[in-house]
């Protein structure tokens, strides 16, 4: 385990300012505790692994993995063979059994992929015909009244059901998968942010800092690190800051550094209303950069129609790297939401959508781009 802790290596130090970092040989960096980070350093641990897992924030899960839909996705919209595709299939099985077993809160609801127009109809039987190839079990066409008659509200001309398709409290799954990786020794620093490091043959040093060091930053000054960590392996998971700090380590090519790109969806909830207006997931055919205006609900039972998506500019690797990123929601943002919305829901009533919380998804690929795999490097 680490020696020292960033508190007790201030308390210790009796040089200048000027002097080196002190340095620390350490087994596994995971570096972000997203639920990715997470579940990384759980599997690192359980195969006996010294895992430290480093975070900027005050806690686990405080980016992209608690600004989501909570979905469980089937593995319906990817290409074959892809990892997204490899992943999703294999990873839905894996989520849905680590769940029982572990008594996170999930539930498979099923979902329903709906043709609101009859142009929609060959984008829905695509979809039928990559899901199965993909592995996907279950999955049927239904005409337009045997899906109205399975959710009253739904307004369609055809739907693809996903009975295996689920939601899934992410909170409790990152607090569970936490839970084991510290049980198997894996050591959590939060409020520590990785502010580069320097790749030099097979070795590599990482440079580390407290967190609030860098709020008055002007992202131009060098950023002086208070330990530098040498590592025999390094996991960057660092969500939307992931593409910023890679260009942060020194000696690392540039084939490893992949484009950035970044879409803002907002949510908004359903005021006034007692009873959910659906059962299941419903989701029209997918448009650029997303998989359109939606309706998901949590465990509670309580209904999010969203993300749209708002390609979002001017975001250099500075602001990236510090993770300043605005997730407000636009009220007027509701205005685009009840006609995409009113497609599949005729019904939704004017001033019921509240705003509710927006989440950043960090893409390959930018606006009318052909949709990228996941890039996974191993150096």
């Amino acid at each position: 385990m680490l020696k020292h802790t960033l508190k007790s290596l201030r308390r210790m130090s009796t040089t200048t300012a000027a002097a080196p970092a002190a340095k620390e040989k350490v087994d596994c960096v995971v570096i972000g505790a997203g639920v990715v980070g997470i579940a990384v350093a759980r599997e690192l641990a359980l195969k006996g692994r010294e895992v430290l897992v480093l975070d900027s924030g005050p806690t686990f899960g405080t980016g992209t993995s608690s600004r989501n839909s909570e979905v469980i996705h089937a593995g319906i919209y990817y290409p074959l063979n892809s990892l997204k595709a490899i992943f999703c299939v294999r990873g839905r099985e894996l989520l849905y059994k680590y769940c029982s077993e572990h008594e996170v809160p999930h539930n498979q609801i099923g979902k329903l992929i709906v043709a609101t127009r009859p142009l929609e109809i060959p984008k829905l039987n695509d979809l039928m015909k990559r899901g199965t190839a993909n592995g996907v079990h279950g999955l049927r066409m239904l005409e337009g009244f045997e899906a109205m008659k399975m959710e009253p509200e739904l307004q369609c001309v055809k739907a693809l059901l996903s009975p295996a398709s689920g939601i899934v409290d992410s909170h409790s799954l990152m607090l569970s998968l936490v839970g084991e990786a510290e049980n198997h020794g894996t050591t959590f620093s939060y409020n520590t942010s990785v502010i580069g490091g320097h790749l030099e043959g097979n070795c590599m040093n990482v440079y580390i800092s407290e967190s609030k060091n860098l709020q008055n930053w002007d992202g131009v000054s060098p950023l002086q690190p208070e330990l530098t960590l040498i590592p025999k392996l390094v996991v960057n998971s660092a969500g939307l800051s992931a593409p910023a700090l890679v260009k942060r380590f020194i000696g690392l090519d540039n084939v490893f550094i992949p484009p950035a790109y970044y879409a803002r969806g907002c949510y908004f909830s359903l005021a006034n209303t007692k009873v959910a207006p659906f059962k299941h997931l419903i989701y029209p055919i997918p448009e650029d950069g997303g998989l359109g205006v939606h309706v998901t609900l949590d465990l509670d039972g309580q209904i999010k129609f969203g993300p749209d998506v708002e390609w979002i500019d001017g975001i250099d690797d500075t602001l990236s790297f510090l993770n300043r990123f605005d997730y407000s929601v636009n009220a007027n943002r509701a205005e685009r939401f009840y006609p995409e919305i009113r497609k599949y829901y005729p019904d939704l009533r004017d001033g019921s959508l509240q705003p509710s919380y927006a989440g950043i998804r960090p893409k390959l690929s930018g606006p009318r781009q052909s949709p990228i795999d996941f890039v996974i490097q191993n150096m």
